[in-house]
């Protein structure tokens, strides 16, 4: 299983940059995990959106889902239809945007199984509904938060994964409980307490450079990296 960071920032992108966006590669096909602002452009790059299985996304906030709008036209020119799962009790205004002609949105299931990987989820702590998700193929695994504070049963559901893909989109002094997001260090300490085997901090602030971020993680979780667009994790 391989992922391809598409973008990685929120919850706007930098320049030249896109938002959360993530090509998971298995066994030849592919799945998009979030659809952020700038995600399109940079998903191009790299294949036909018309070929993915699938798209996965942890929520429907713009920063995580709006490329799905003038993606829409692109499949209506190829004539596809994608399969887009999101959380069962969303209710978003953009889940409304997206045209039943082109877009098959579904609940997520309990568990389901796309191109070989095993998929389950676990609700988070958002302002709106959003899940992590948990991705398992040829004995490795790896969790992408979504969005989320710290949050009752997170590290149950990260528990043991190869790759912790986690939201810490604030310096620990910058943090507070009632904040939608992590902090590097809370991300760091998820990542202990769970024991992930590495560390991939994202939705990274505009405002901070990623060294910095991975410096307050490094001291309590040591293999810890910030994600960059294009940057690849083979597991």
């Amino acid at each position: 299983m391989k992922v391809h960071v598409l973008g990685c920032h929120g919850p706007y992108p930098t320049a030249g940059g896109a938002t959360s966006g993530y090509l998971l590669t298995q066994n030849g096909e592919k799945i998009l995990m979030d659809c952020g602002s700038g995600v399109l452009s940079k998903l191009l790059l790299l294949t036909d959106p018309a070929s993915l299985s699938a798209i996965l996304l942890s929520h429907l906030h713009f920063d995580h889902a709006e490329d799905l709008l003038v993606m829409s036209y692109l499949l209506q020119m190829r004539g596809r239809k994608l399969t887009v799962y999101v959380p069962p009790e969303d209710n978003s205004p953009l889940k409304a945007l997206l045209s039943p002609q082109v877009y098959d949105v579904r609940p997520y299931p309990e568990e389901m199984e796309i191109a070989g990987i095993r998929i389950t989820t676990c609700p988070t702590r958002h302002p709106v509904p959003c899940r992590a998700i948990r991705l398992e193929a040829e004995g490795k695994s790896l969790v992408f938060t979504g969005d989320t504070n710290t949050c009752e049963g997170l590290k149950g559901f990260c528990r043991g994964a190869d790759a912790l893909l986690c939201d810490a989109a604030f310096l620990d002094s910058e943090w507070k409980e009632t904040l939608p997001h992590l902090s590097a260090l809370k991300a760091a300490q998820l990542a202990g307490e769970a024991q992930v085997k590495k560390l991939y901090l994202t939705h990274l602030p505009v405002t901070h450079d990623m060294k910095t971020m991975e410096k307050e993680a490094a001291l309590a979780f040591a293999q810890t990296r910030a994600v960059y667009p294009g940057m690849e994790i083979i597991l």
